[in-house]
């Protein structure tokens, strides 16, 4: 059995017909090229539009709920919670390798609500476990010791963007909720969600190298972003130092930390390094998150330093980004130093138009384009016969 739910050419089709049709409107590829490779990536899935897939998703929301509240009627309630619990658990896991493999449903909102409610229902089944196990301080962490396994099951196999996020975020509040149990935890916990964080990262740079990129993809940018977040937030000295206070439960204003010129250093200096990175490796996610970061950081600073009163820092901070903007646009509406203002696309290492086209359409009867002409020969190359 395999450990993924969707077949992988789904994901491949899906990705590259969606490139396919940003390339045409570009003007790179002429409406026949779109069409034949179209046809050597067929969808054979039933995925709707948007506001199909969100009215399948609440119709199936619904549709569980009904067969769940028939479900009490019939056996007046007389069962416990659990079994209703586990009841709605196996019924939608069933139900959803049904429809994907049945209907060949692919995140058409059904699969997805049916997904969802299972683990929804897992999470209620081991938050009750917990609570008949574990001790009034350990529920939490036995809830969550329970959910993550099965969230990172359903994220391997499903590869859902949402799945995703509440793997990390399960993830990252059972390494805060083990870490609390002691006071040096306590004073280790930022430094321990920096390397959670910078260990995922690491982890998703190997990503684009598996031949189920694709598959993953979605889930990955998710992962991603939420990490290089997670590394910052962890780090910065406004979070540090009032989420310390918090723990501390005193009343009054937060005091001084331990460790505070490190953290400034982190609060001033990544969102530096992430701008950096994100301009060298042209990583929008990077540079758009670094700016965030900075504006964030800045933020900090004026919480703690009040330089100018707030109307006017406000105002010259905005003159500044908005000019800073404006030129930075026009500097970059032609390519310069490898960058541009124009719209982002997918690395060449996964999309590579030139190598595509040759592939899909060499045998397509497709209008060829001014300067650079396919066929052309008996043996289907490009420019056989010695003309372009």
């Amino acid at each position: 059995m395999s450990l993924n739910a969707y077949p992988l050419a789904w994901a491949t089709a899906d990705a590259m017909r969606a490139a396919a049709r940003r390339w045409q409107r570009r003007g790179l590829l002429t409406p026949a090229q779109q069409v034949a490779i179209n046809a050597a990536y067929p969808s054979p899935y039933y995925r709707p539009n948007v506001w199909i897939r969100i009215l399948l998703l609440i119709l199936t929301v619904l549709g569980i709920a009904a067969a769940l509240g028939f479900s009490v009627l019939i056996t007046e309630g007389k069962l416990p919670p659990t079994a209703y619990d586990v009841l709605v658990v196996v019924g939608a896991v069933v139900l959803l390798e049904l429809t994907i493999k049945g209907s060949s449903h692919y995140r058409s909102g059904a699969d997805n609500a049916l997904l969802y409610i299972a683990l929804v229902a897992w999470g209620f089944l081991a938050n009750e476990i917990s609570e008949q196990l574990a001790t009034s301080s350990t529920v939490t962490t036995c809830s969550l010791l329970l959910l993550l396994p099965v969230l990172l099951a359903a994220l391997v196999r499903y590869a859902d963007p949402l799945v995703a996020a509440a793997s990390f975020s399960a993830a990252l509040a059972l390494l805060a909720n083990v870490l609390l149990q002691s006071t040096l935890g306590r004073q280790l916990l930022p430094f321990g969600a920096m390397a959670a964080a910078g260990g995922l990262l690491l982890a998703l740079r190997q990503l684009p190298n598996r031949t189920d990129y694709f598959y993953y993809r979605s889930a990955g940018l998710v992962l991603r972003t939420l990490g290089l977040a997670a590394l910052y937030l962890a780090g910065n000295y406004l979070v540090v130092r009032e989420g310390n206070a918090q723990l501390l439960g005193g009343g009054g204003p937060s005091g001084q930390i331990p460790l505070a010129p490190l953290f400034y250093a982190c609060t001033a200096g990544m969102p530096v390094v992430y701008i950096g990175l994100g301009l060298r490796r042209h990583d929008r996610l990077l540079l758009t998150l670094g700016l965030l970061a900075l504006a964030f950081s800045l933020f900090t600073l004026r919480y703690y330093r009040s330089l100018l009163p707030p109307e006017i820092a406000a105002t010259v901070g905005g003159a500044v980004l908005l000019l800073g903007s404006l030129a930075a646009l026009r500097y970059l509406r032609t390519p310069r130093h490898g960058l541009t203002a124009a719209a982002d696309e997918e690395a060449a290492s996964h999309f590579n138009l030139e190598t595509l086209v040759v592939a899909q359409t060499a045998h397509a009867p497709a209008a060829p384009e001014v300067g650079f002409e396919f066929g052309g020969g008996h043996s289907g190359g490009s420019g056989a016969e010695g003309r372009y």
